[in-house]
């Protein structure tokens, strides 16, 4: 009534209680009330129920919130894709000087060198998979899975990361479902989520690994899900930095301690799997990650890969643009016994196809020119269906769809993983000759 009387209107809203005890929001508008003379003589009071106009605002702010995120993952997700592909290549082609030097090192400092070398070049290509991952552009491998399985295969490397200070306790019931998703991204995101946990309680304690069928009504996207929770004992997450969990290279940790892509990569996982990921703390209580993937029915056609050979035979087709990276590729080819070819571009692939024999194709997905890998392997599909091709790329949206067509490697990849696509694609044997 003060700042009625003083400023010639009061207003607010808030929470309202009915006769029969309910509560609504309410606008109140207090105006004063005077006589001809300019006398206050009372206050006008007004009090109006806008419950649905306020839940219409809410419901507003949460589109808006979504959209701007929808737009923040898109964006986030075409830089990424950009970025990993020159990156990856980038640690290919060092990968391939790597082996070299590995071979013909006769110090034994410089052996020791390039092991270290090499283990920072695992490290720098799982830090990739974990940004295109969250970034949802990762190439995934999804197949029927079930969570206790998944978690029993795992549960020594996870109680192993936790150390003596922290007990591992896992609640999974036998009769749980499976769910349909890629299991070493699973993996991934235990391991993640584990060892955050452990590091939200320096002086030690319980982390909890549990599942359960949950059936969602109100959610975003209703349905049956599996949930899979990861809750610890810890020292919890403030209000303020909740909201921030699952932004690429947010951290909390020290310097060195953390990259800040855990999190990223547990939240990237869910959505590529068809579910979310909900986080709840409480400051000086702990913490509860839980994944929810929608429960999996039917059967999917899942294939299988042969175990990888210990080498191959015959004439591969190199189809690479980047000098470096041809040169590690042909490294990694001529350990496996096979004689290699080279040539840049589509259009010298099918020039040597037409002119030499040739008894499989290996080419990188971007390309210059009017034909890239995607589209010289659908030709030579359409032209010599008995010629096996593989694809291999840094990233490219092409990729995400090849992989039924083609056997696909993702740089950087390993001796074994090449040699494991080759006989996959040898599965359908065939030469061209002259």
């Amino acid at each position: 009534m003060q700042i009625a009387r003083e400023k010639g209107r009061y207003e607010e809203e808030g929470l309202r209680v009915r006769k029969d005890g309910t509560f609504f929001w309410a606008s109140v508008v207090i105006d004063p009330v005077r006589n001809d003379a300019g006398e206050l003589i009372g206050f006008a009071k007004i009090t109006r129920d806008i419950t649905e106009r306020r839940e219409a605002q809410q419901k507003l702010e949460r589109m808006q919130k979504q959209l701007a995120e929808s737009q923040k993952m898109d964006a986030l997700g075409q830089l990424t894709g950009g970025v990993a592909h020159d990156f990856n290549n980038l640690l290919m082609a060092v990968m391939g000087h790597v082996r070299l030097i590995k071979r013909f090192a006769v110090d034994a400092r410089a052996v020791s060198a390039a092991e270290s070398i090499d283990a920072s070049l695992q490290r720098g290509a799982a830090l990739t998979r974990q940004l295109l991952t969250f970034a949802r552009r990762q190439q995934v491998d999804p197949v029927e899975l079930r969570p206790g399985e998944a978690v029993a295969a795992v549960r020594d490397v996870l109680q192993t990361g936790l150390g003596s200070k922290v007990q591992l306790e896992v609640d999974i019931p036998e009769n749980l479902g499976p769910v349909f998703a890629d299991f070493a991204e699973f993996e991934t995101a235990l391991v993640n989520l584990t060892l955050n946990a452990k590091d939200a309680m320096p002086a030690g304690g319980t982390v909890r690994i549990e599942a359960s069928h949950q059936h969602l009504v109100d959610a975003e996207s209703p349905g049956d899900y599996v949930a899979i929770s990861v809750k610890d004992t810890g020292v919890g997450i403030p209000e303020d930095v909740l909201a921030k969990v699952f932004d690429p290279f947010f951290t909390t940790k020290p310097v060195g301690k953390g990259t800040g892509l855990g999190l990223s990569q547990v939240h990237g996982f869910a959505n590529q799997a068809g579910g979310f990921v909900k986080v709840e703390s409480r400051l000086g209580e702990g913490t509860a990650v839980t994944i929810f993937l929608p429960r999996y029915i039917g059967k999917e056609a899942a294939g299988n890969t042969s175990d990888a050979m210990a080498g191959g035979a015959g004439t591969v087709l190199l189809v690479e643009d980047n000098p470096d990276v041809a040169l590690s590729s042909t490294v990694l080819l001529e350990e496996l016994g096979y004689h290699v070819k080279w040539v840049s571009d589509a259009d010298a692939a099918l020039h040597e196809i037409e002119h030499d024999g040739i008894d499989i194709v290996f080419s990188d997905i971007v390309m210059p020119g009017k034909m890239d890998g995607l589209g010289l392997a659908r030709h030579l599909k359409r032209k010599h269906p008995a010629l096996p091709v593989v694809l291999a790329t840094g990233y490219s949206d092409a990729a995400r769809e090849s992989g039924v067509e083609f056997p696909l490697l993702r740089k950087p990849y390993q001796l074994h993983e090449l040699s494991r696509a080759l006989e996959t694609a040898r599965d359908h044997p065939g030469r061209v000759s002259p």
